[in-house]
């Protein structure tokens, strides 16, 4: 078993990584709770999976519980499925110190996290990741919320959970898509803080031979998020750096309405493409984008922008929605090179370029 220990004062938390920890959870819950009630808020694949094995240990540890299942997808991360998850908490009877916990990936980790953060102005849970993307990600940190119909992630709170339960062998039940989409975010680490971490990936070129590595990726990648989260809890420096990419691959999902690219193919176009501008504008070290570019296609995700098929300033008016826009600036992450990031106060004139990306 790995632990990593996230330090926030009276927020921290562990992360548990071990496979086969999905057939201990109700014992090392009651370590940390020891209420009645757990609201398990989940989405309908992952509950086929997993959801009955663990509320049925719950219930066999002495807990009442409730299961919320969902639609799967980003759709359902939507401002408008919070009254349906509060009246069924409000049935099920749950007061402030009892519990949630967020069964799923990031849709569902960021939907029920936000959910916990605003129920009753608060009510503690934790995350039990089920994809690779979770895993690796957005577990971790405390950012939870929801989609608007103009952005991504527009409405949201930091909600540090209590604890964080990864077993990697859960993975296992991910279609090879969903898998590949993870790459995306495991990729970002790489570029941004540990050039030898990519290196790694470089020698990896399937499914079996990432899975034969997984606890290593997983920890690598959770501990670069733990050690950016603990110099910048509430995302106003360091911690922006963990958004290369995103800034057009938020846009990118908006504007195709979430139907073409899932987060993690989002993020590898974005990565590429912002590279790209930024070494063209002299910021990036040459060779830095094919370098990212290479990777990705390695592991079976897109690259192009496509921008035959994207009015550009619709494109540019989403971005300036961007939660890194700030007085009229945007904080654009850029890299040296594959292991050196930086953020950089840009407009949103900065991306005028993509058109002849």
């Amino acid at each position: 078993m790995a632990e990593l220990h996230v330090g926030l004062g009276k927020n921290s938390y562990t992360i548990l990584i071990e496979n086969g920890l999905r057939h201990r959870l109700p014992e090392e819950i009651k370590k940390i709770y020891s209420g009645k009630k757990i609201a398990i808020i989940t989405d309908h694949n992952v509950n086929a999976h997993y959801g009955s094995q663990l509320e049925v240990g719950l219930q066999a540890a002495g807990y009442e519980t409730l299961v919320v299942a969902l639609p799967p997808g980003e759709q359902t991360k939507d401002f408008q499925m919070l009254p349906l998850i509060y009246e069924q908490l409000l049935d099920f009877q749950l007061n402030r110190s009892e519990l949630i916990i967020a069964l799923g990936g990031g849709v569902i980790g960021d939907l029920a996290g936000f959910a916990a953060a605003s129920f009753l102005r608060g009510v503690p849970f934790i995350q039990i990741p089920t994809s690779l993307l979770a895993q690796v990600d957005s577990s971790i940190g405390g950012k939870v919320g929801v989609d608007l119909a103009r952005g991504k992630n527009l409405v949201g709170a930091f909600n540090q959970p209590k604890k964080v339960f990864i077993d990697p062998e859960m993975l296992n039940t991910l279609s090879d898509h969903f898998f590949r989409d993870g790459l995306g975010e495991v990729i970002k680490y790489g570029c941004i803080k540990d050039a030898a971490f990519f290196s790694f990936l470089q020698t990896l070129h399937t499914r079996e031979e990432m899975m034969a590595h997984i606890e290593k990726i997983l920890y690598t990648c959770c501990d670069i998020k733990r050690r950016v989260v603990e110099e910048d809890e509430k995302d106003t420096g360091e911690r922006m750096l963990l958004n290369f990419g995103h800034t057009i691959a938020h846009a990118l999902e908006t504007y195709t309405n979430y139907a073409k690219y899932s987060h993690g193919e989002a993020v590898a176009i974005g990565m590429v493409a912002i590279t790209r501008l930024s070494e063209k504008k002299g910021f990036t070290k040459l060779g830095t984008a094919a370098a990212i570019e290479a990777m990705a296609k390695q592991v079976g995700l897109p690259t192009e922008l496509h921008m035959e098929e994207i009015d550009l300033d619709s494109l540019l008016a989403i971005m300036t929605l961007d939660k890194k826009n700030l007085d009229d600036h945007l904080k654009v992450i850029l890299l040296k090179e594959i292991g050196n990031s930086y953020v950089q106060d840009e407009t949103i004139a900065f991306f005028d370029d993509l058109e002849n990306m």
